[in-house]
């Protein structure tokens, strides 16, 4: 199979490209190009979280505790939370990821298992939308980048299948483990299909919650504020209404 740094490198390629076709075809802003172009690069070492203590988990979980909380602030703002709340979640957030993340793959995952497959690659893009800020078409296009990156890891590990011996080729016992639907444990599969239909729900029904919320906050800000301009009642007034 391919080695971390033909995975990262081929990635990387890919973002670059993915970043640069964005801003000559369709005027996406540049910080968002290179966002999306680091992103690709950096999913092409996500299948490889599975494969137990090493550089591709070592490297994926900095990374991910780093930014998962950076890029969840524009939502946590849209939410109209204090400063030190944001804080304290992006701070809670980088430690459960950094640390508790690691050792809860080292429980639960094994090698070339569900992570090298399709929905896993479903998966991680959905985690991407969801986590993106912007409209809905630049969000996509973010999770496009997280998509192409794990694909682009388990393309590589199908094509490195093949092996040229003796004058012929012949597949390793690797092939088909990687671009694969199914696979061999029942509870994987079912873990697998699970989180990629409460994903899917999240994702449909994440404008609308997020709608309500905003929508929630500011009838509370104008109530606060009626209340705060409502003029004094007079001394006279009070006495003969004492129950107001």
């Amino acid at each position: 199979m391919a080695g971390f740094k033909t995975h990262i490198t081929f990635s990387s390629i890919l973002g670059a490209g993915y970043g640069t076709a964005a801003y000559f075809l369709y005027d996406v802003p540049i910080p968002s190009c290179i966002l999306a172009g680091g992103l690709c690069g950096v999913s092409g070492m996500l299948p490889d979280l599975d494969s137990g203590p090493g550089r591709p988990l070592h490297e994926s979980m900095a990374f991910a505790a780093a930014v998962v909380p950076v890029m969840l602030i524009h939502h946590l703002q849209r939410m109209e939370l204090s400063n030190e709340m944001i804080i304290l979640i992006c701070a809670g957030l980088y430690l459960l990821i950094r640390f508790g993340g690691a050792a809860l793959l080292k429980l639960f995952t094994e090698h070339r298992g569900m992570f090298h497959s399709l929905p896993a690659a479903a998966i991680f893009g959905e985690v991407a939308f969801l986590l993106a800020s912007g409209d809905n078409k630049l969000r996509l296009y973010k999770a496009g980048a997280v998509v192409l990156g794990y694909m682009s890891h388990l393309f590589l590990d199908e094509v490195y299948s093949f092996e040229w011996s003796h004058g012929r080729v012949h597949l390793k016992n690797s092939f088909g483990t990687a671009l694969k639907i199914f696979g061999h444990g029942w509870w994987a599969n079912i873990s697998a299909y699970a989180k990629l239909a409460v994903l899917s729900s999240l994702i449909f029904y994440q404008p609308n919650w997020m709608q309500w919320r905003f929508q929630q906050n500011t009838d509370q800000t104008a109530t606060h504020n009626a209340s705060a301009e409502k003029p004094p009642r007079s001394a006279s007034q009070s006495k003969i209404w004492p129950w107001q």
